[in-house]
């Protein structure tokens, strides 16, 4: 059989297209097989890599509260160092690009040297190419995926379709699962104080013990419990005394470590759990928030300011128990004979 060039050239094209469906089914699979958050931003960024074969892909997604973009997945090379990446929306090139909800496509980076300077700094080597595309629904704009070094001389109106389309499902994917996290956020969050609440301590506690169990690791609680709790409440009002409880809410979240966690107990009682960490040093921990506490002045209301302090009781796996609901009992009864003797103090089991 004999085939003409005009032939030759629509075998190619059709054979292009069934590549596209192609690549376009799987990415659909790809994208419903899960609505867990985490896992939805790297199968986004890690199938357009492929379809692209970009020599980074970085997914950006929108700070509603900061206004900006910052990177939250990366593959490829430079990884390490492009986690720190954060622009403004409405300033530079990829804030705009947030902002125009518009690709972006530079084709050569010596030619267009203005336009990836900002991203140029991160990059230990000059970028050749970047194509941007906003990630996109109904609802406004979640991110945008940025594609370093993908792009030969060309870059065809098919490729920029698929693209397009890819960043589509993408989108939709990203925000099912946005919303399926937030509703996992608020069944084990704290309305008042927006730490975690008691239901969720049960379970995690119990995986961390599991852990701490097979590693052969330490594992502390401090529990704490504001003093005179009740004289705020008395003095200026349950609607102050709840924004006392969420300020300290936010206090203890601002100076806990990454592994570590906060949960609302009850009424004004939490518990820290403090992975890897020995009695000695959940001490340190304690004495820490005890000092920042009593130092820290919260604004109710207009001209209303007051300190609170707390009384604070530690224990640890596995010198003190090995289940829950002793350490938790042990850590309580701590705190409880601080607040017999004279508050605003740290026992230990």
């Amino acid at each position: 059989m004999i085939f003409t060039m005009s032939s030759l050239e629509q075998i190619q094209k059709l054979e292009k297209k069934v590549a596209f469906l192609s690549s376009l089914h799987e990415a659909g699979q790809s994208l419903t097989s899960t609505l867990d958050f985490k896992t939805v931003l790297e199968l986004v960024t890690k199938k357009i890599n492929v379809l692209f074969q970009a020599s980074t892909s970085l997914l950006f997604l929108v700070d509603e509260i900061q206004q900006d973009l910052y990177c939250k997945v990366v593959i490829g090379k430079n990884s390490k160092n492009l986690k720190s990446m954060r622009f403004k929306i409405g300033e530079g090139m990829m804030g705009c690009i947030a902002q125009t909800e518009e690709i972006y496509v530079v084709k050569n980076n010596a030619k267009n040297a203005n336009n990836l300077a900002e991203i140029n700094n991160f990059f230990p080597n000059r970028i050749r190419s970047l194509v941007c595309i906003p990630l996109k629904t109904k609802h406004g704009i979640l991110g945008v995926i940025a594609l370093v070094d993908c792009l030969e001389e060309t870059f065809h109106p098919e490729d920029s379709f698929l693209l397009s389309t890819i960043a589509d499902y993408s989108a939709i994917a990203i925000e099912n699962a946005m919303y399926v996290e937030q509703i996992q956020d608020l069944i084990i969050t704290d309305d008042c104080t927006n730490l975690y609440n008691i239901r969720h301590f049960n379970e995690v506690i119990d995986k961390e013990l599991t852990r701490s169990k097979r590693y052969n690791q330490s594992l502390s609680l401090v529990l704490f419990d504001l003093d005179h709790f009740k004289k705020v409440n008395d003095t200026h009002g349950h609607i102050c005394g709840s924004l006392l409880l969420k300020e300290i809410g936010n206090l203890v979240k601002r100076n806990l470590r990454d592994i570590d966690s906060a949960y609302r107990y009850g009424g004004d009682e939490f518990i820290l759990l403090l992975p890897q960490t020995s009695k000695r040093n959940a001490f340190k921990v304690a004495e820490r928030f005890c000092d920042l506490f009593a130092r820290t002045s919260i604004e109710l209301k207009k001209d209303v300011h007051v300190k609170i302090t707390a009384s604070f009781g530690v224990t640890s796996f596995p010198e003190d128990g090995n289940d829950r609901n002793k350490l938790v009992c042990l850590a309580d009864q701590a705190s409880y004979q601080v607040k017999q003797r004279n508050r605003n103090g740290v026992g230990v089991a």
